[in-house]
């Protein structure tokens, strides 16, 4: 059961059937090819018991049982870089591609093609090793296939973070946006700037609601927090890059930088006083804009800071090799820039005419930096406002509108937009989830489509999911945030358009799922979940109607504040909500087995979504 589905997959008669004296032979002598056999037996050998060992060298002819990786004499330019055929069959596998890239995709969708218990840590015994006979051949639809990770919010390890890598190749991901300085901290060590990391990389621990904690007192101490040091992001690099992944470093400006001006408060617009955010309010946010309560900005009138973002990125470029460096460029709160005589003078001298314009200024000197370390620069899609940089890329986060404006002016586009893949978001009904201001269910995600209609599709690069950890305290939350959404997104961003399938993916994400139990891997049950849709009018009483993500469930329900099972009422149409219930409780079934989560709706909460409702 593939995740993503492959670009032509045709099943044939018969098995392949994994022995104990099977083995896995790389032909010829590339490294790089010969590193993803030695992971393709060992990824074997755990689960089975087997001593699966690898071959390299001259090709023997394929027997019985055995694995062959090769990498194509003359490419298949219908491939590229990342594609691979795959033909398994009584009388063994056969993976070949042009490049090591596309071996280690076709190893991945190779172990898919097992039982579950394929994910085992330990031998298992009784299995039947085998996958059916197939003929598979794939390429990716799109080259930029990404999953950001936000270390800011919350500080994640260094074995964490190769720990998210080996999560995300398994699906075909290839980069990983790495956003590393924001109001909460900053997480790269800059040896020219070291407070950066002696003050910035450090905030007060609070638990509960982020966004709505106390502010942190003078005698709570500032030891939460962390960062890399210069040889960890080249340990970091090198893993990833075994692993066929590109490091895309965001060094976030001119907004979302407390930790930056509380580091170094000289490069501010303001006097202060600056502190590394802990989860507390400092910015107050309304319909259609923002302000900041405290300066979280660098100054765009201040030519030491462009000396100080100089330096940052000559330090940035010198470790990361990827060709581009992420500069942020979003929520940027310009309330302090209005009041400052510096801002105004630089206004007056180069004839800016906004506070938006005094930001596309700042963009392009950025760009320029940028692209005097050799590289270019991305940013968030409110690099476009006063007027984009002439070189820049955009990443349209804030729906797709950024990005078709984008490419409407020959820019290239990664596509990120919150309605389709920003996985900080909700993913069952509010009352069960840590609160986030938004909700996005799995097949909302699996709509989404890189490229909008009228849009060139040669400047869309690509794509990718958005993993804010404002509310992830721990990788075990991160993974719940993570699958089984970013399967829709690697499906997005691989696979071809004319082959995506709700119905189809449905199956295959559960068969997942028993993979994930066995791996103890923690995903969201969350496509289980009943939908609440409530609704109210002056003659008729409050009305529930409860549906599902996916079909074939059976939806009970209680009002007297017992825990139902399927010898409840069923949900079948609009359920009249009784007068003097307090709580609603509901529960899915799949035939006579629970499958959903036990779901407590405080009646008061419907009362006030009917409110709601009737108010639009």
């Amino acid at each position: 059961m593939i995740i993503p589905e492959p670009a032509s997959l045709n099943y044939q008669t018969g098995e392949y059937l994994l022995l104990p004296t099977s083995f896995v032979q790389v032909s010829g002598n590339d490294k790089d090819a010969q590193r993803v056999g030695q992971w393709l037996a060992d990824a074997l050998s755990t689960p089975t018991g087997y001593a699966i060992k690898l071959r390299t060298g001259a090709a023997t002819p394929l027997n019985t049982g055995n694995i062959l990786l090769r990498l194509n004499a003359q490419p298949d330019a219908s491939l590229g870089k990342e594609g691979y055929t795959l033909t398994t069959g009584s009388a063994g596998v056969t993976i070949t591609a042009n490049a090591a890239a596309g071996l280690f995709y076709g190893m991945q969708t190779f172990l898919e093609l097992f039982p579950p218990d394929i994910e085992n840590k330990a031998a298992v015994k009784d299995i039947h090793w085998a996958t059916p006979s197939v003929e598979i051949k794939d390429f990716p639809r799109f080259a930029w296939r990404g999953l950001m990770f936000d270390v800011s919010r919350h500080f994640f390890t260094k074995q964490e973070v190769k720990q998210f890598i080996d999560e995300m190749v398994r699906y075909k991901f290839n980069l990983l946006h790495f956003h590393l300085t924001d109001d909460e901290g900053w997480r790269i060590e800059i040896k020219s700037y070291p407070k950066l990391t002696e003050v910035g990389a450090w905030n007060v621990k609070k638990t509960g609601t982020f966004g709505t904690f106390s502010a942190p007192t003078p005698d709570e101490p500032r030891n939460n927090g962390g960062f890399y040091t210069q040889d960890d992001i080249r340990e970091l690099i090198q893993y990833a890059k075994e692993r066929f992944v590109d490091i895309l470093p965001e060094i976030e400006m001119p907004g979302h930088s407390a930790a930056t001006v509380t580091s170094y408060p000289e490069l501010s617009c303001s006097e202060g006083p600056f502190r590394v955010i802990s989860g507390e309010k400092f910015i107050n946010w309304y319909p259609g804009g923002h302000s900041a309560i405290m300066d979280n900005t660098l100054c765009p009138a201040n030519d030491n800071v462009y000396v100080f973002v100089d330096k940052v990125l000559t330090e940035v470029a010198q470790l990361f090799p990827f060709p581009y460096i992420h500069i942020g460029g979003d929520e940027c709160s310009k309330n302090f820039w209005e009041k400052s005589d510096a801002i105004k003078k630089l206004m007056a001298k180069e004839k800016l005419k906004d506070q938006n314009e005094v930001q596309s200024y700042f963009t392009k000197r950025v760009e320029k930096i940028v692209e005097s370390k050799g590289k270019k620069m991305i940013g968030w899609d409110e690099i476009l406002e006063g007027g984009l940089a002439p070189n820049a890329i955009v990443m349209s986060w804030r729906g797709i509108k950024g990005g078709i404006e984008a490419a409407k002016q020959g820019h290239q586009v990664v596509m990120s937009p919150t309605t389709f893949v920003y996985l900080d978001y909700m993913q069952s009904d509010a009352i069960t989830e840590p609160p986030v201001y938004a909700t996005l269910r799995l097949n909302k995600t699996y709509t989404f489509d890189p490229v909008p209609e009228g849009v060139d599709p040669k400047l869309v690069i690509g794509g990718q999911a958005n993993l804010w950890t404002e509310q992830v305290y721990n990788m075990r939350h991160l993974q719940y945030m993570l699958w089984p959404r970013s399967f829709a997104v690697a499906e997005a961003l691989w696979s071809p358009k004319e082959k995506r399938n709700w119905n189809d993916f449905v199956p295959r994400v559960e068969d997942h799922f028993k993979r994930y139990d066995i791996a103890e891997k923690k995903y969201a049950p969350a496509v289980y979940d009943p939908i609440f849709t409530v609704a109210r009018d002056t003659t008729k009483p409050l009305t529930v109607t409860l549906t599902t993500e996916i079909e074939g469930l059976d939806v009970y329900y209680s009002f007297d504040n017992s825990f139902p099972d399927r010898f409840y009422p069923k949900a079948t149409g609009p359920i009249e909500v009784p007068k003097d219930a307090s709580t609603m409780k509901v529960i899915s079934y799949r035939g006579k087995q629970p499958i959903g989560r036990m779901i407590v709706m405080p009646v008061s909460e419907l009362k006030k979504r009917a409110k709601r409702r009737g108010e639009d």
